[in-house]
């Protein structure tokens, strides 16, 4: 089996790869920086269930749409198939709507919308000519319900979950394609600390604490299980996010009051230098403690 993985040189990306290179599958790695790459191609190899020739590094902006046909090609070229493609690669936002750039959500909906679409129609019509293959796109929860300080990145994920979900119903009379989101709540990981503030040229760059998160190999795990069993859409998080998440799908209502509550605690950790998340989860792990 052929999998291509794009931002897998970090986070939830670079752990689904270790965790596939112990399945014995050939290993496509795609994100910016090539030297991760390598990097996370060597500790694949460690493993010794993979040899050199089962893992392919191929370097890819999603910003950059036109190099994505010739991308899909060298990996049909090196592989001869695509079974999977895992639409990974994005960026998060921690800034309030009114003080960021206009640039800001432009970069956000360029890499984190269009470049998985674009991709995904260069790989699609070789999945409909084997009238087999999954794509897999790792959304989030905040594709499905909305958080102050990510207002460009809520736009992107939710119009991500939209266009799959439509393409989904489009791919009917192709039951051996199957369309899948994953929606991850907050992971440890470096997505906070890359994430865009209020200027495109700007990033948070500071590690914020992370022990309330879900571990990523526990979110990994849950994931490859997903895949297995090809289901539509997982939501992957632990209590309270979760909870909310079905507040905002059962009573509506009810989550629009608690958001309200909630978000103003995660401006004013924002404002303080705290993780966004930390005071709600904390109290919440003690409490499960």
């Amino acid at each position: 089996m052929v999998i291509w993985v794009t931002g897998a040189s970090s986070g939830i990306g670079e752990e689904l790869v270790y965790q596939l290179s112990k399945l014995g599958v050939s290993l496509v790695l795609s994100a910016r920086r090539v030297q991760e790459l390598e990097r996370v191609k060597r500790r694949c190899l460690e493993n010794g269930i993979l040899k050199e020739k089962d893992i392919f590094v191929l370097p890819l902006d999603l910003t950059d749409r036109s190099s994505h046909e010739a991308a899909t090609k060298a990996v049909l070229q090196e592989f001869g198939k695509i079974d999977i493609l895992v639409n990974n690669g994005g960026q998060s936002q921690r800034s309030l709507c009114v003080d960021t750039n206009l640039d800001v959500f432009k970069e956000l909906m360029e890499l984190n919308y269009l470049g998985t679409v674009s991709l995904t129609m260069c790989v699609l019509p070789h999945m409909i000519e084997r009238k087999q293959g999954k794509i897999v796109t790792v959304n989030s929860l905040l594709g499905i319900i909305s958080a102050p300080l990510s207002s460009g990145y809520c736009a992107s994920k939710h119009a991500l979950r939209g266009f799959f979900n439509c393409l989904r119903v489009e791919l009917a009379e192709y039951p051996g394609i199957v369309i899948s989101n994953i929606c991850p709540g907050p992971v440890q990981s470096n997505i906070v600390k890359n994430s865009l503030t209020e200027e495109v040229t700007k990033s948070v760059g500071i590690d914020t604490v992370q022990s309330h998160k879900m571990a990523t190999s526990r979110c990994v795990r849950l994931m490859l299980i997903s895949m297995a069993n090809d289901l539509k859409e997982v939501w992957i998080a632990d209590h309270p996010f979760l909870l909310v998440v079905y507040l905002w799908q059962y009573m509506p209502t009810w989550a629009w009051w608690l958001t309200n509550i909630l978000g103003k605690k995660r401006i004013e950790n924002f404002k303080n230098g705290l993780d966004a998340d930390i005071s709600y989860f904390k109290t919440w792990k003690t409490k499960h403690d």
